[in-house]
């Protein structure tokens, strides 16, 4: 029998100083058997940073919500969907490769790629040259330490605050603050 994927409730309030957008969002995440709270956070932080594209690119009239990650590799781990359908943004975390980053770049107007794993590096020394010739997609790296930080925040039942100000985004639960500054590298 397999193992069912557990799931979470998330109330995210955001405050993006950067882009003038504030809103709350009543999320649900459902962490696959195979995937960590570290994984499962960072999702939830990369969702937070590109939050503000819901009014920006879709003036507020579409999704934003969580695809089937782990359970579906067709599906990216987060997504912004205008009210047509059409796929604003699509959100991979982790290292995919690089044919699962076109891939995505066919199917959406931007790709974002978050990799936070201590091996990212290697990751993208070896896949970095194959990527140039995406012009809608960027990469960034979060920080170990930050995403080991965000581990500690996960809880079934969350009440989280995120403010993004100056590129930094610090996401905390009342009692503890993570701040993640993550490095482009495309």
């Amino acid at each position: 029998m397999a193992i069912k994927s557990t799931v979470f409730k998330a109330q995210l309030a955001v405050a993006d100083i950067d882009h003038g957008y504030y809103a709350d969002h009543a999320l649900t995440l459902a962490r696959h058997p195979s995937e960590t709270d570290e994984r499962m956070m960072v999702r939830l932080a990369a969702l937070a940073f590109h939050a503000h594209e819901l009014q920006t690119v879709c003036g507020g009239d579409g999704t934003l919500a969580f695809g089937k990650g782990l359970s579906d590799p067709s599906e990216p781990d987060a997504w912004l969907r205008d009210f047509t359908g059409a796929t604003r943004l699509w959100i991979e975390v982790g290292q995919p490769d690089e044919v699962a980053m076109m891939k995505a770049c066919r199917q959406a107007d931007q790709v974002a790629v978050y990799a936070f794993h201590h091996a990212a590096e290697v990751w993208w020394r070896g896949i970095e040259t194959k990527l140039t010739r995406l012009p809608n997609l960027t990469v960034w790296r979060v920080p170990a330490e930050a995403s080991q930080q965000l581990a500690a925040l996960a809880q079934r039942s969350m009440q989280l605050q995120a403010t993004l100000q100056e590129d930094v985004l610090m996401m905390g639960d009342g009692a503890r603050t993570v701040d993640i500054e993550p490095l482009r590298w495309k």
